[in-house]
């Protein structure tokens, strides 16, 4: 996995045990961005996923202003029907509203770049809301977009 990187001031690191309220704190405010809402428990199975170092299981790092949590960034590796190495998916990418537009985000999917790089998987890709204009101006600098359209069941 990708180590520790340091900015000026922004650290970007592994997620560890001891940043479980920050990273509460961070997602919540990414699901609230979406207008989502879950129950505790899943923030502790996500939490737990994320450190469980298992094949196929989410990893992340988090973004440090000193000792101050302000972003972060989940993803996976899998397999892909027309590819022979894995395929990276960027699943949640936050950073506090305090400080976007000041390289938290790039600097987190860098990141994850790094760990795909380590990992032999050269594709990384992600979603988001065609109206997540502020997301969008940086996403356009540092990927491609793609025509592929998301659907999905509705039950």
């Amino acid at each position: 996995m990708a180590g520790t990187a340091t900015a000026g001031a922004l650290t970007i690191r592994p997620i560890e045990q001891a940043d479980r309220a920050g990273w509460g704190q961070l997602w919540q405010g990414y699901l609230d961005f979406y207008k989502t809402e879950l129950p505790g428990e899943m923030y502790d199975l996500a939490f737990d996923r994320l450190l469980s170092g298992a094949e196929g299981e989410f990893a992340g790092f988090i973004a440090l202003v000193g000792d101050q949590p302000v972003g972060l960034v989940h993803y996976l590796f899998h397999r892909h029907g027309w590819k022979a190495e894995k395929v990276c998916y960027l699943q949640d990418l936050y950073a506090d509203p305090s400080v976007r537009g000041k390289g938290v985000g790039a600097a987190l999917i860098t990141a994850v770049y790094a760990a795909a790089d380590e990992a032999g998987a050269p594709t990384v890709y992600w979603l988001t809301q065609q109206d997540n204009a502020t997301a969008r101006k940086l996403y356009d600098q540092i990927a491609g977009v793609t025509d592929f359209i998301k659907y999905q069941r509705v039950l």
